[in-house]
């Protein structure tokens, strides 16, 4: 899988050899049409950000720009900010720009790592430093990186689906297992996480594994095709770990054809307005909440200093384990998300006006979301 990888990237990179690297996003405040791009325009000394997609987490085209934007103008540091759409060598081309064209620090999300280290790489020969954001690029040689704990992530997610289907009394269920993409490392830390708990479950003989497989590129519409293809074969199947939200939706798609949504319990990670939305239904079990304000935060905390030309001190450190090296981590904790602690999460990360809407409102009411929670505590005073 990595050869092919590799592969891929360095078709993408021979075709960046040719493209220019100038940089054409205008005045500050610009939006770029194709890439979800905020500018600070040609030539400016800013802080340069890139995102992989808008497919694999909706949070690269809406939280993660607007609060990394607004630390970073807090501070009236200027900022770029593009997104690749998926493309690799797209990627790579917007990484050309921003270096040549003045940025003094960059932070990325990487699509993988190989076209990721070749823009760390471009970088470092022009001495900017490099934040990798969210995703560690393998053998990259970031400066910094600054992400939530990839492990612990995975092993709340094993740790709700227990929980759920505790609550359905399940005998030996099957466990399917959805995994992200190969080629992002999270995926991979993710996955460490929740087999640790699964693990000792089918060791046990509580639970029994089902059929597990990666989805490429996170995307929704390949999780959905084989999850179809995994129930077709074990029709038995009662509690899926889907790594991400937007792939337990795709199972959750397909689970309703079978009349299974609510009885199989499906994990999610990221607590999108789908997902929490999933969650009110009682169709996803639970998600995993990773606080992209702090993390976005945090970033653009370590931009500021080194845009100034200070050295930020961060504590702990992650291994590389492909290059062995030691990279400063800055490490945040994430936190699970049921149905009877979504107020967690609303309003402060998704609005209660986008999550209590249609159907879901009277769901809202009933599970006393948001204002509701309120209404009803006053009402509880009044009566008291």
């Amino acid at each position: 899988m990595r050869k092919r990888l590799l592969a891929i990237a360095a078709v993408g990179l021979m075709a960046t050899a040719t493209m220019t690297a100038c940089d054409d996003s205008g005045d500050s405040g610009d939006t770029g049409n194709d890439s979800g791009s905020t500018s600070t325009g040609s030539g400016k000394a800013r802080v340069g950000v890139i995102f992989p997609d808008t497919e694999s987490s909706t949070r690269w085209a809406n939280e993660d720009p607007k609060y990394l934007e607004a630390a970073l103008k807090a501070a009236k540091i200027p900022v770029e900010m593009q997104n690749a759409n998926g493309d690799r060598a797209k990627f790579v081309q917007i990484g050309e720009s921003m270096i040549n064209s003045g940025v003094k620090v960059l932070i990325i999300a990487n699509l993988d790592s190989v076209s990721g280290k070749a823009v760390l790489d471009k970088a470092r020969a022009k001495k900017v430093p490099t934040i990798d954001y969210d995703r560690l690029t393998l053998n990259g040689g970031a400066d910094y990186y600054v992400s939530f704990d990839g492990n612990e992530v995975g092993r709340q997610q094993a740790w709700g689906l227990i929980k759920c289907l505790k609550a359905k009394k399940a005998e030996n269920p099957l466990i399917a297992q959805l995994n992200g993409s190969p080629a992002d490392n999270n995926a991979t830390l993710f996955k460490a996480g929740y087999d640790e708990p699964l693990n000792e479950k089918y060791d046990e003989a509580t639970y029994r594994k089902g059929p597990e497989q990666w989805v490429p590129e996170w995307k929704d519409d390949e999780a959905e095709k084989i999850f179809t293809q995994m129930l077709g074969q074990a029709p038995d199947i009662r509690g899926v770990l889907a790594a991400n939200d937007g792939m337990g939706n795709a199972v959750i798609k397909v689970l309703r054809k079978h009349k299974l949504n609510g009885v199989v319990p499906v994990t999610g990670q990221d607590a999108t307005l789908e997902g929490l939305q999933n969650i009110l239904t009682g169709e996803q079990c639970m998600t995993v909440y990773k606080a992209v304000k702090a993390e976005a935060t945090a970033a653009a905390n370590l931009a500021i200093e080194l845009f100034n030309g200070k050295k930020p001190e961060v504590g702990p450190t992650i291994k590389d384990p492909e290059s062995g090296a030691y990279v400063p981590f800055e490490s945040l904790k994430p936190t699970s998300i049921f149905r009877e602690n979504i107020n967690d999460v609303v309003p402060s990360f998704v609005p209660e006006n986008k999550l209590c809407v249609g159907k879901y409102l009277a769901l809202c009411k009933q599970y006393k979301v948001g204002s509701y929670a309120k209404a009803k505590s006053s009402d509880d005073d009044e009566q008291q």
